[in-house]
């Protein structure tokens, strides 16, 4: 999130407002900084910097005029509430499914063997610290007795196949079958190269089946496939089918699930009943939501990008012969090759043609998906053995066809395009260490609509590494997030914004966790635990001076950035690294500084303990307890070992409890507190003597 002035936000409690700067306050003669923001009538509202989480940008519904709410007015509560509601309704589906999966019994595949540690030795790049994560993740699932779901999100050229890769091997080696599920004929051909290739010196059999195969062929490999004699089976939506039947099916890898048609996603429901299932995706779209809720299924981040490799260089430019003829000769000139994506078959020849004549040297080749099917794969297989520098194909390759030496790619009439097919067929090209090009051919921009201006705007804007989940989160904001978890779900998300809609998701678990229905729903706590693990935010009221002074940054607009940074912090490493960055470009911090970094970690003490909000003013620290005297916190054996510490240590802290309006609630309170140090000493203590 990058706030600028003039920014609309969603401030989870108040609704739409817009952002005014960082202002400073004076509290009680103590100065502290905050966020101005203003209101309909221009009523302002001062947020401090340790809120910073209930604040997010928005966006609004493309084309509508933003309405500000009205400070103090029921309408953003209620539509909070009927949010609220809603969601809940579709995290309980999600729960018991995620429940009932937990209960389910699986294959539990023994532990690492020989082969599979000398497969994975054999791998010729080094393992990315992500990479290796989710390796390890997805094994574990195996090993364990029930049933693995598990996503694995990686940009396009992060090693998401190794990963695949190698939990089929696994299974092979186990003696489970393999099925490999994915979009498109090229792509099935692609894969079974790549396992074979991978694979050939060890003891496993991969075959493949799309529409190239003649019927023989596949009848012959359906066959093998029945009797047990193929390990690893590739294929296109075909291996759904009835017709397709197993000797003893263990684990499924689908690639790119969103491509699917409901047809095909309704089959694999069956198919996948007791199979472990492992699914790949490269743009994490709107159905992330499902995905946070973190009902159903279990999600591995492949964030880092390979050693080496560098961002993309993308540029709008018109149709124009000289850049077309510079950028294949340079290509060509350092031994690469190109890609041309043209969509529109009748004219692949012309382009072809075109390129022939303005490079006479470069070797052109095309391919379609209404070529005949032995032709398109030896046209496909030719060019990524070198045979042509330049293939002018239709969007056939943008699902996983590698080659390495292709640095460059035109895509003609990219305003066409949805972004996640520009990003997809943008991560064709630079998969080596080498500069990589994309050229998006477009028309002027005055004869295009203004969501595919802005489409473009994005993919040129985010061509970093590892960039697709900025893309997906760009296109939800210019598509109105369409039907996310249903048509009635978008309207809410148009009215308070996605991110605001996922803090909002975020409380409605919290409530979800003490419903009495839940309670039968989990064989063990720890289950229960697992699926509500998210960290409450805990908000700080305090005449403290915790911020970074002008004296020390003094300029505005990196200070805000600073402040946002904090707020996304989520360990102790990164704040670590924070601080060190600190020091490394302003010099040693100044103690309004260190209070402000100490801040951070006494927030999540504060929430390990159990505390709502916490206040420390006048020397004096109060921690407040859930206000519900029926939580279940107050059963737990964590608010026993508080009670036994605090009893035990009467001169530390004591409980109190203080009247309102809905009741008594309880309370920790410290005397003479002189900065957050002494706090943060204190719940440490409290926890460790857990």
């Amino acid at each position: 999130m990058s706030l600028k002035i003039g920014d609309y936000i969603a401030h989870i409690d108040h609704g739409i407002g817009k952002f005014m700067g960082l202002v400073k306050v004076n509290n009680d003669g103590k100065i502290q900084e905050c966020f101005k923001l203003t209101y309909k009538n221009g009523d302002l509202l001062y947020v401090s910097i340790h809120s910073l989480h209930k604040i997010s940008k928005y966006n609004g519904p493309d084309g509508r005029e933003i309405v500000l709410s009205k400070l103090g007015s029921p309408t953003w509560k209620s539509l909070k509430q009927k949010t609220k509601a809603k969601v809940k309704q579709i995290a309980f589906d999600l729960i018991k499914l995620y429940a009932q999966r937990k209960t389910a019994k699986g294959f539990a595949y023994t532990p690492d063997s020989y082969l599979q540690n000398e497969l994975e030795a054999s791998f010729i790049y080094e393992d990315t610290p992500d990479q290796e994560k989710a390796t390890f993740d997805v094994k574990k699932d195996m090993e364990a007795d029930t049933v693995m779901d598990r996503l694995v999100c990686g940009d396009v050229g992060f090693g998401k196949t190794e990963v695949a890769i190698r939990a089929a091997f696994k299974a092979a080696t186990d003696g489970k079958q393999v099925a490999v599920l994915v979009p498109t004929t090229i792509l099935a051909f692609q894969h079974y190269r790549s396992f074979k290739e991978r694979l050939k010196d060890f003891p496993v059999n991969v075959a493949y089946v799309n529409r190239f195969r003649t019927a023989k062929q596949k009848s012959e490999t359906l066959e093998a496939l029945k009797n047990g004699k193929v390990d690893i089976i590739i294929g296109t939506h075909q291996l759904v089918s009835s017709s397709v039947k197993f000797k003893d099916l263990g684990l499924l890898i689908i690639d790119e699930e969103h491509k699917f048609g409901v047809s095909v996603k309704d089959k694999l429901k069956t198919l996948k009943n007791n199979v472990d299932t492992l699914t790949l995706t490269a743009t994490p779209i709107p159905r992330t939501l499902q995905f946070s809720l973190m009902a159903a299924r279990d999600l591995s981040v492949i964030k880092t990008p390979p050693p080496n490799r560098q961002p993309v260089d993308t540029q709008l430019i018109g149709f124009n012969e000289e850049t077309l003829r510079d950028a294949v000769s340079y290509e060509l000139q350092r031994d690469g090759q190109v890609y041309f994506i043209n969509n529109r078959i009748e004219n692949l020849k012309d382009i072809a043609g075109l390129i022939q004549r303005l490079v006479p040297d470069a070797r052109v080749i095309t391919g379609h998906g209404q070529m005949e099917g032995k032709q398109l794969e030896k046209n496909v297989l030719d060019f990524m053995e070198g045979k042509y520098d330049v293939l002018v194909s239709t969007t056939i390759v943008e699902s996983g066809v590698d080659v390495p030496n292709a640095n460059t790619i035109f895509i003609n009439d990219a305003q066409r395009f949805g972004m996640a097919d520009l990003h997809q067929m943008r991560g064709r090209v630079g998969r080596s260490n080498r500069k990589a090009f994309c050229y998006l051919i477009t028309p002027p921009y005055d004869m295009m609509t203004s969501d595919a201006r802005k489409r473009l705007e994005a993919i040129e804007q985010f061509s970093d590494l590892g960039s697709g989940f900025q893309i997906a989160m760009k296109d939800l904001e210019i598509r109105g997030a369409g039907d996310l978890l249903g048509a009635e779900q978008s309207g809410f998300i148009n009215e308070m914004g996605f991110e605001t809609y996922q803090k909002l998701m975020q409380e409605a678990l919290e409530e979800l966790k003490d419903d009495a229905d839940f309670e039968n729903l989990f064989e063990n706590e720890e289950d229960r635990q697992k699926l509500f693990k998210s960290v409450k935010d805990v908000n700080i009221d305090t005449d403290l001076e915790l911020m970074l002074p002008d004296f020390y940054i003094s300029n505005t607009e990196e200070r805000l950035l600073l402040y946002q940074k904090i707020a996304e912090i989520g360990n102790e490493a990164e704040l670590h690294q924070f601080e060190l960055e600190l020091i490394d470009r302003f010099g040693a911090l100044p103690k309004e500084a260190v209070n402000l970094l100490k801040s951070v970690a006494l927030k999540w003490l504060a929430a390990d303990i159990g505390f709502e909000k916490i206040v420390m003013k006048n020397g004096v620290f109060l921690g407040y307890f859930p206000s519900n005297p029926q939580d279940k916190f107050y059963q737990t054996d964590r608010f026993r070992h508080i009670i036994n510490y605090l009893t035990g240590n009467p001169a530390e802290a004591q409980l109190k409890e203080k009247s309102g309006k809905e009741g008594n609630q309880l309370m920790m309170r410290k005397e003479k507190v002189k900065n957050v140090d002494e706090v943060n000493m204190l719940l440490k203590a409290i926890i460790e003597h857990n």
